[in-house]
């Protein structure tokens, strides 16, 4: 079984990419974040990229589950034209409430957001049996936003866990990841399998959401320290 943890953070723009555009069209896109560019590669192949559009990635979080994950940690919103003016959501309303209308754009931004990614799988080219990936923003060393995605611990293929709310509003240390960690593993409901059981699943979210968080602090550290991260 391998381990996986990657980290990073962003530029001061917004990322957009038309939704009729293919996931390996994504990749290719200049500018692309980062985080995106891995959840789009390992598990998922060149054939699959292409003949999976955005738009339907975007509604269908098992389509890609990686790369929704880092949708819903990063903040990002999509453009939604239907009988009134079209309008920008984000990414976690759309899939919660489902609204009416056509997606045609997504949009991430590329800086402002520090994110961290962790995930254990049996190897690195498959599918993550449990992942978590975080995204925080911090203003004035406070935490102003706390986004946690899981992956492998929910009965839908992703979910954002509602723990990591309990950082708002206070600077983003040991102590405060640690005890989010601990509520995100009582939070989840995996299901159990032969990849893992629920124990096991349960256990992976704590630790693996504790990582990503620490993740968000380090480099978040660095960028006040004027550190450069890719």
């Amino acid at each position: 079984m391998t381990t996986d943890d990657q980290n990073g953070s962003r530029e001061r723009s917004v990322w957009s990419i038309e939704a009729d555009a293919s996931l390996q069209g994504v990749l290719e896109s200049p500018g692309c974040p980062p985080l995106l560019l891995q959840t789009l590669t390992g598990p998922l192949s060149w054939q699959d990229r292409n003949r999976r559009m955005v738009r339907r990635a975007v509604a269908s979080p098992n389509v890609a589950p990686q790369w929704s994950a880092a949708l819903l940690a990063l903040g990002a919103t999509v453009t939604v034209e239907g009988d009134s003016e079209p309008a920008e959501i984000p990414v976690e309303r759309l899939l919660a409430e489902r609204p009416k209308g056509k997606i045609t754009a997504l949009h991430v931004r590329t800086q402002g957001v520090h994110w961290g990614k962790a995930h254990v799988g049996r190897t690195p080219a498959d599918e993550p049996i449990v992942a978590a990936i975080a995204g925080v923003e911090m203003v004035n060393g406070k935490v102003s936003q706390a986004r946690v995605a899981l992956t492998g611990v929910w009965p839908k293929a992703v979910a954002m866990a509602k723990a990591p709310a309990q950082l708002i509003g206070v600077p983003l240390g040991e102590s405060q990841i640690q005890a989010v960690a601990a509520a995100v593993q009582e939070e989840v409901n995996p299901p159990g399998d032969y990849l893992g059981s629920i124990e096991y699943r349960r256990a992976m979210a704590g630790v693996l959401t504790r990582r990503a968080l620490e993740h968000c602090l380090r480099f978040g550290s660095e960028l006040d320290e004027g550190g450069d991260n890719a």
